[in-house]
């Protein structure tokens, strides 16, 4: 890229001119301004601001000053997104920005037609929008000339990295990022972008993948003078109050409601629109056209409201926001941080958000997030461990890439790192797929076989082209109108003599009609009456911090945050209520009949890691404060355990829910399971306490 002179620290003139007269801003952001010479240096580079905060302009204005400036030709950038409802969002503003210096900006993933694609094709635009998913549709495609399409590739634009380090998914990006570097024959800048996270260094070297290549690391800058963010806690006692409080405060105010669940979103949103007010809804199992009219009509609104899941926490624009509201409480300080960001950003308003807790346990655990934000704690983005079915799909990928590849060279595809540890397996699992007959040998060269064929043929190998197992899930049709997605499993069965209850979505009732099941598709139109709707969700893990902020604050610390009348009184309430669970000195077990009850505010990994720990893995439950045990489970079972070796037992069924695990050994996929459910430091942790039996009075 351009070399180290001072023209590197400023943006090219016409870029310049067009801040200015186009978009009307008087200046740059500071993050914008301080993004734009470590961009331009040609260094990989990590960009860490909350949402709305202008990311993807500190990203682009530099990369389109290299490009004009030093005549970069074809397809040179790359910017991808996990979502494409953000590429969709994304793509006309980066098209204005491309066309003020006669460049082009294509848009590339499932939802486009095959007629824009031949366009792509065809002549290649100077900056592609697209997904992992894609590219890797794109790689093994034999329609699309690899070697010319993506041969001047120089810079990708990794955005909302922090979603992508923390899934599978972000693996897969390194895959198929090193392959495409292959192809290249260069170096490929790697810009992520992201919002606060508590470690952005070790993710930075993640996403570079060569600990040889330069770094930089810039963080939007917060003004001393900054006002303190306006933050509240209540305590509502159920969705329906969440409601009411909802529709009577901030009139005349745009208003975010994040919710933790589809289904409360569904309901919460219901009860708007019931209460007179102008109510949208956002969530991943609503249709793509519903969310866009949702989100767009919200954008240009006034006094409305929309309800979202995380999926409104990521950078999708809808327009400047007045308040943000959450019913109960996000996982992470992250989350929330995201969603505190959505505010404050026109001159004169401040961030703010309002926790209305809808019964006990959401109470506390919104008081032990609010308590770990003011001590300033945010959470480290650790990638999943060993990800060797990542592995397996990466090696049969590539057959499907290249038709063959060499038995002796296949390692040079992800690099001499591996892809940052990705490949790290590899051998191992290259051997099963070999010795199962998922590859197949020939004078040399590695070819897709039988047993891949039968595994993963399906639709031409479009199994193998994204590393999460989507759910299948039936349609829901109101005439020829998309509303969106549901489980079977939400239909009333056969046998219930109950009365039929209609299906909630989108923030209305509807009437089962009728189910198509060789369309997989459910005809419904709208009623009146009260109706539900479920998904299938599994138990939420929580961190050890914030399961520990939770003991600490029934031992008497405060969230740190302004309380309601109503919030003080359940604060008190819940700490009288669960007083017998917590000492300050020691962790209090429970001793009922020949159980114990051992309260210890770990975390749900940390207790299934401690449970496998003590032997006793098949007895007993766990939740995220308190795990139940034998009577013969004593702290001195522990003493001689050898933790790297513990890991929590996972049911032999489970294995189906490993994205292509049928490349696996049965046990090698099931280990890999166990270790991403394991937490061993915090297990050590709470082995290493005391304990305080207690025996209740009968």
């Amino acid at each position: 890229m351009a070399s180290g002179s001072d023209d590197n620290a400023r943006l090219t003139p016409a870029i310049e001119y067009h801040v200015v007269n186009d978009l009307g801003w008087p200046a740059l952001r500071p993050l914008q301004q301080a993004a734009i010479e470590p961009v331009r240096s040609g260094a990989d580079c990590i960009l860490i601001a909350p949402t709305a905060g202008g990311k993807t302009e500190a990203a682009s204005f530099p990369i389109l000053s290299e490009m004009v400036e030093n005549g970069w030709r074809g397809l040179t950038v790359l910017y991808v997104t996990p979502l494409r409802a953000l590429l969709n969002n994304l793509h006309p503003r980066l098209e204005k920005y491309g066309a003020w210096l006669g460049r082009s900006v294509g848009l590339w993933h499932g939802d486009v037609g095959d007629g824009p694609r031949r366009k792509i094709l065809s002549d290649p635009p100077d900056i592609l929008l697209s997904t992992p998913e894609s590219l890797e549709a794109m790689l093994v495609s034999r329609r699309i000339d690899h070697d010319r399409f993506f041969a001047n590739l120089r810079t990708i634009v990794v955005d909302e990295l922090h979603s992508f380090a923390a899934s599978d998914r972000g693996w897969h990006l390194l895959g198929v990022l090193a392959r495409l570097e292959k192809i290249a024959g260069r170096p490929i800048q790697r810009v992520g972008l992201s919002a606060t996270v508590g470690n952005p260094e070790a993710i930075g070297a993640w996403l570079q993948g060569d600990p040889s290549r330069e770094l930089r690391v810039v963080s939007e800058h917060v003004p001393a003078n900054t006002t303190e963010p306006d933050v509240k806690l209540d305590f509502v006692g159920s969705v329906e109050n969440a409601a009411k409080v909802v529709a009577s405060l901030h009139q005349g105010e745009k208003r975010l409601v994040f919710c933790e669940s589809r289904r409360t979103s569904e309901h919460i949103a219901r009860a708007l629109r019931d209460l007179g007010v102008e109510t949208f809804v956002s969530h991943s199992s609503l249709s793509a056209d519903e969310r866009r009219r949702s989100e767009q009509a919200f954008a240009e609104g006034t006094n409305t409201v929309i309800v979202a899941t995380s999926t409104l926490e990521l950078g999708i624009d809808i327009g400047d926001l007045d308040r943000v509201i959450q019913v109960d409480a996000p996982r992470t300080v992250a989350s929330f941080l995201q969603r505190l960001g959505r505010t404050g950003r026109r001159p004169g308003t401040t961030r703010n958000t309002l926790f209305l807790a809808t019964d006990s346990d959401t109470f506390l655990g919104a008081a032990g997030l609010l308590l770990l934000w003011r001590q300033g704690f945010v959470e480290p983005i650790v990638p999943p461990p060993h990800p060797r079915h990542l592995v397996a799909q990466q090696l049969l990928a590539l057959a499907l890439q290249e038709g063959a590849f060499s038995t002796v060279t296949w390692r040079e595809w992800w690099g001499p790192t591996g892809a940052s540890g990705l490949m790290g397996d590899a051998e191992g699992v290259l051997a099963h797929l070999v010795r199962e007959e998922f590859l197949v040998e020939d004078g040399g060269r590695l070819m897709v076989g039988p047993a891949a064929e039968k595994a993963f043929g399906r639709r031409h190998f479009m199994d193998l082209l994204s590393s999460f197992a989507a759910e299948k899930e039936l349609r829901v049709m109101n005439g020829t109108k998309e509303i969106g997605f549901i489980s079977p499993l939400a239909l009333p069965r056969k046998d219930d003599t109950r009365p039929q209850r209609g299906i909630l979505m989108n923030g209305r009732a509807w009437h089962l009609e009728g189910v198509d099941w060789q369309r997989f598709v459910v005809n419904v139109v709208e009623m009146h009456e009260k109706a539900d709707v479920k998904w299938r969700s599994g138990a939420i893990a929580l961190s050890f911090q914030m399961m520990r902020a939770q003991r600490d604050v029934l031992l008497g610390d405060a969230p740190g945050v302004p309380l309601t009348r109503r919030a003080v009184a359940r604060l008190e309430s819940i700490r009288e209520n669960r007083a017998h669970q917590v000492r300050p000195d020691c962790l209090v077990a429970t001793r009922i009949d020949d159980r114990i009850q051992l309260w210890t505010w770990a975390g749900l990994k940390a207790n299934e890691t401690l449970r496998a720990a003590f032997g006793e893995a098949t007895e007993g439950q766990s939740t995220n404060d308190v795990m139940t045990l034998p009577a013969s489970a004593t702290r001195a079972r522990l003493h001689d355990v050898s933790w790297p070796d513990v890991v929590p037992d996972v049911p032999a069924e489970m294995v189906s829910e490993l994205k292509f695990a049928a490349a696996l050994p049965d046990p090698v996929a099931l280990r890999v399971l166990a270790e991403r459910f394991s937490d061993t430091l915090s297990a050590q942790a709470v082995a290493s306490m005391t304990w305080r039996t207690i025996v209740p009075n009968p």
